[in-house]
């Protein structure tokens, strides 16, 4: 039977078992006579297998198979006994006694335990609500951005300047020499856009097609390789073809492509203010909730086992693993310390002790109907809705990720109910962190 629970630190237990090392015997002798009654062997006739030949065959086996049974049931005995709420796998350790005729066998049971959950007071705490109005200039600007990403580019014959697309080849030297990635050729970039140094993109400045140019640049000192921090390169630039951007002007053939049958530029304005009030309302319950989870780990100190925490650690990896691989870098090659994860898993792990303790001790279980408007809402922005909701559903996976939204959204309107709220105006740029 389990002894008395010994207390390791804030979630650590521990306590021994002791098994009868005559009641192992039996059971393990009892095992044996019923494993030799279909024991086939060649040369002897089905269940006629001397118990001997059996023992030799099974019975280091039967033996370990015997002990873990025993150990297992004990361990599950006494923690229901104390009421205690386990993580993860114990860590079972033979007791030795060095007393070979002792007729007990002692194992020290090691393992961690769920920590108890004390809700702290909300109402002591406060947090800022975004309070946006939208202006005619933020409709203006969304027209403005729409109209660069539909901008093409038609070949030219003049002095390039800032905006133009061009096509160059360029070899770089330091003191003469040539260097790895130092020269290229038919590399395409935006004078201007930052796809390399901008004292490289401003030397391209004042070009014609055809032309050729040499010029120094300086590299930064933090620049990310190494060999080329702080050094000057020696560039020689053939400019190879100058585009001019053509941007659409805000007209009824623009509507037209945003779907707008007539052309009508009010129905575009107002279809776009919708489109961003719908923006703004996403962003506000994002920023909300944000603040609402970090509040509930503010007022509740929590302690965490270490067992969830590196289970958490080795998911994220996992996850860090395949989105390198998904961008064609390969895994393997780049170190990932479990430290990077460690702070984030921690994170993760005490606020979904909270929400699990609140969701329980207040009855935030998400409906049924809850989800489906989750599944339902998120399938709008494809074109076969239908499809997308059916998708959804045939997956657990996938239902269960709707459903802890579900649950998150409870959670934080419950929160909401207790944490005091101070409106903060700001401008839709200062809300979608915009600089």
């Amino acid at each position: 039977m389990g002894s008395n629970v010994e207390n390791l630190g804030a979630l650590e237990r521990r306590f021994d078992i002791t098994i009868s090392r005559e009641n192992l015997q039996n059971e393990i002798d009892n095992r044996l006579k019923q494993i030799a009654k279909t024991t086939r062997l060649q040369g002897f006739r089905p269940g006629k297998v001397p118990l001997k030949i059996v023992v030799q065959m099974y019975g280091a086996q039967v033996q370990q198979d015997v002990l873990n049974d025993a150990v297992h049931k004990e361990f599950k005995e006494t923690v229901k006994e104390h009421n205690l709420q386990v993580v993860g796998y114990p860590r079972f350790e033979e007791k030795l006694s060095g007393d070979d005729t002792a007729t007990l066998y002692t194992v020290s049971a090691t393992f961690e335990i769920y920590p108890v959950v004390a809700l702290g007071d909300l109402s002591q705490h406060s947090i800022e609500r975004p309070e946006v109005r939208l202006s005619e200039a933020d409709i203006d600007k969304t027209l403005e951005m729409i109209c660069k990403q539909r901008t093409t580019y038609q070949s030219i014959d003049r002095e390039a300047k800032a905006g133009d697309r061009v096509k160059i080849n360029y070899r770089g030297t330091i003191d003469g020499k040539d260097f790895t990635g130092g020269t290229a050729d038919d590399v395409q970039l935006i004078i201007g856009d930052g796809k390399f140094l901008k004292d490289f993109e401003n030397s391209l400045i004042g070009m014609k097609p055809g032309n050729n140019k040499s010029f120094d640049v300086i590299f930064p000192e933090d620049y990310h390789n190494k060999d080329l921090a702080g050094k000057t390169v020696t560039f020689e630039v053939t400019l190879i073809l100058l585009e001019e951007p053509i941007i659409p002007e805000v007209d009824a053939d623009l509507a037209k492509s945003l779907g707008i049958d007539d052309g009508d530029l009010k129905k575009l304005r107002e279809g776009i203010q919708k489109d961003l009030e719908r923006e703004v309302s996403r962003r506000v319950r994002t920023k909300l909730k944000e603040q609402v989870m970090q509040v509930l780990l503010d007022s509740t100190p929590l302690e965490v086992p270490n067992v969830l925490i590196n289970q958490e650690i080795e998911r994220l990896m996992q996850d860090a693993r395949k989105d390198l691989e998904a961008r064609g870098m390969k895994s393997k090659e780049i170190p990932l310390s479990a430290d990077l994860f460690k702070g984030k898993a921690e994170y993760r792990i005490k606020l979904g002790l909270i929400l699990s303790e609140l969701v329980k001790e207040h009855a935030l279980k998400a409906t049924s109907e809850q989800v489906r408007s989750i599944i339902e809402d998120v399938a709008q922005s494809y074109e076969n809705p239908e499809q997308v909701v059916k998708w959804h559903y045939a997956s657990p996976e996938r239902l269960q990720e709707a459903e802890s939204l579900a649950l998150e959204e409870n959670v934080v309107n419950w929160a909401l109910g207790k944490i005091k709220q101070i409106n903060k105006p700001a401008t839709f740029d200062e809300l979608m962190g915009i600089s």
